[in-house]
Formats: C-alpha cells, sequence, structure tokens
C-alpha cells in the first residue's frame, strides 16, 4: 500500500515490487519478520501486501527487525533527523529568497522570474529522485532548498498585498494539522487500511483532474477558469485539499513506521523525510490559497 507522495506511490519503502504491508507488521513480541514464520500473511499467494519487502536484509543482518539498535537500519531517530535537516532547508531558502527577492515593484518580476525557475527545477529534481531507484541526499536538499527559494517569494507576495499575517496563519495551519494528525494515528482515531487508502486515492484523483481542467480553462478561457480557485468554491476545494493533506500525512506515517518495523536500511530515512516535506509543502500551499481568497477583495 503506498501514499500519495512520488518518493512513496513510485518506490517507497519496497524491495523486489513487494510492499511494507499494513495489515503485515510485525507484532511486539511476535516472531521476526523476514521469514515466512515470522509473516502471518506469507502463505497468502498472490497477496502484495503480505510481503515483508526486507526479508533478504533481515537475513543478512541477522536480527529482528523490532531490534532498535541494529546497525544499518533506519531508525525513528534517523528519520526525524533527515526530516528536520530537509525541512529546515526549506525553511532557511523561504527566508532568505523573502529578504534578498523583494516583490517591490522595481523588483516584482525579477522576483518572480527567479521563483518561478526555481519551483520548476525543484520539481524536475522531485520527479527525479522520485524515479530513483535509492534516496539522493544531495538532490533531496536541492529541491529542499529551490523549494524554499519558490514558496519564499510567493509568501512574501501574497503577505505584501494580499494579508499581512497570512504565512504565520498558514505555518500555523501546516503544524496543528500534522500535530493533529500524528496524535490521532497514535492515538489509532485514523485506521490506515486499503479502505483508507482506496478513498483517498480516489479522492485526490478527483481533486487533481478538476484542478487540471480549471487550469486549462484559465489559461484558453482566461479570467478564474471554473471558478475552483477562488470565491466560495475555491474556500471548499481549499478546505479539500487540506484534508486530503492530512490522510495523506496518516498514509505517510504509516508507511515510515512499517519501514522501520520490516529493517528498511538507514538510507530510507532520506526517502521518508522527502516525502513528508512533499506534503507538508502541499498542505502549507492549500493553507496559503485558502487564507489568500478568505482575506481578498
Amino acid at each position: 500500500m503506498r501514499s500519495r507522495n512520488p518518493v512513496f506511490s513510485r518506490r517507497g519503502f519496497s524491495r523486489d515490487n513487494g510492499y511494507a504491508g499494513f495489515n503485515a507488521a510485525p507484532q511486539a513480541g511476535g516472531p521476526a519478520v523476514g521469514t515466512q514464520q515470522g509473516n502471518p500473511y506469507a502463505q497468502q499467494a498472490g497477496n502484495p501486501y503480505a510481503q515483508n519487502p526486507y526479508a533478504q536484509q533481515d537475513l543478512q543482518y541477522g536480527a529482528p527487525p523490532q531490534a532498535p539498535a541494529a546497525a544499518g537500519r533506519m531508525t525513528m531517530d534517523d528519520v526525524v533527523a533527515r526530516t528536520a535537516t530537509t525541512l529546515g532547508l526549506v525553511v532557511l531558502t523561504a527566508v532568505l529568497s523573502w529578504v534578498l527577492l523583494p516583490v517591490d515593484e522595481a523588483n516584482i518580476g525579477k522576483s518572480y522570474g527567479i521563483a518561478v525557475g526555481a519551483g520548476l527545477v525543484a520539481m524536475v529534481l522531485a520527479l527525479i529522485q522520485s524515479f530513483k531507484r535509492r534516496a539522493a541526499p544531495a538532490l533531496i536538499l536541492s529541491y529542499a532548498a529551490l523549494e524554499g527559494v519558490f514558496l519564499g517569494v510567493i509568501s512574501s507576495a501574497v503577505s505584501t498585498y494580499i494579508a499581512d499575517g497570512v504565512v504565520a496563519q498558514a505555518v500555523m495551519g501546516t503544524m496543528a494539522v500534522f500535530a493533529g494528525v500524528l496524535v490521532a494515528y497514535k492515538a489509532g482515531w485514523i485506521r490506515v487500511n486499503r479502505r483508507f487508502y482506496g478513498f483517498v486515492m480516489a479522492a485526490a484523483l478527483g481533486f487533481v483532474l478538476l484542478m487540471a481542467v480549471n487550469l486549462l480553462f484559465t489559461v484558453f478561457g482566461g479570467g478564474d477558469g471554473l471558478g475552483f480557485r477562488s470565491g466560495p468554491l475555491g474556500i471548499v476545494f481549499g478546505v479539500i485539499g487540506i484534508l486530503l493533506g492530512a490522510c495523506f500525512l496518516a498514509l505517510d506515517f504509516k508507511q515510515v513506521e512499517d519501514g522501520i518495523a520490516y529493517g528498511a536500511p538507514r538510507e530510507e530515512a532520506w526517502l521518508a523525510a522527502f516525502g513528508l516535506t512533499l506534503t507538508l509543502v502541499w498542505i502549507y500551499m492549500e493553507f496559503l490559497r485558502l487564507l489568500s481568497i478568505l482575506n481578498s477583495d
């Protein structure tokens, strides 16, 4: 089962086209994963959710994936450290671009041009990493730096021309969603299973298609297109976008949890950080768009 993030949907924590299945996570005190006896679903032929994608790694390391100090294995500390590094770079370059690329009348064209260019390159780097078989820290950090430049200029423009204080509200909203989903996930209020995954993916597909159609009408028809990003409909779709981002976070948390439980290699922590960063950027942009609509004349 995979999340929306390209890093997870294309590859995620997988080996040999296997999945870290949501229904096959090892239980504390149970047999070691990495053998068929340790996976209660291993005997279900044709069930892609039933296989431990790190079975070979478990045999190689010779220790159950639950062992927190196993050398070469991803831990929660690894994920937290890599995510903090990636997000920290996004924030740092966003602040620098806000200061060094002003959006006043004299510099707005130049600042916008640099921001759009950085955003496009960041998108290309994200796609390249998504299709790579291994994590490339330099690629991920480059994406984070360029994404920060884009976010910094856009945030500065929104704060300058729409409403001062909107950026702080969007940041706090993003943090609140992250904390809320994490608490709900750890408390078991969110059950991430196949039904949840199917619902989220169907909703995400519909959302993306509608936004693509709206963009086409905007480009070729002018104005606000079909109005999905402005006015009352824009508010509705902004809320939907934030809710989808929250669902993506739950999927990402499950992927990380399963990767740790199955003994993912330590380098996978960079992929976890990359995927979580993509989702948090999504949520922030949806908050910024929603607040812009609510504060615009």
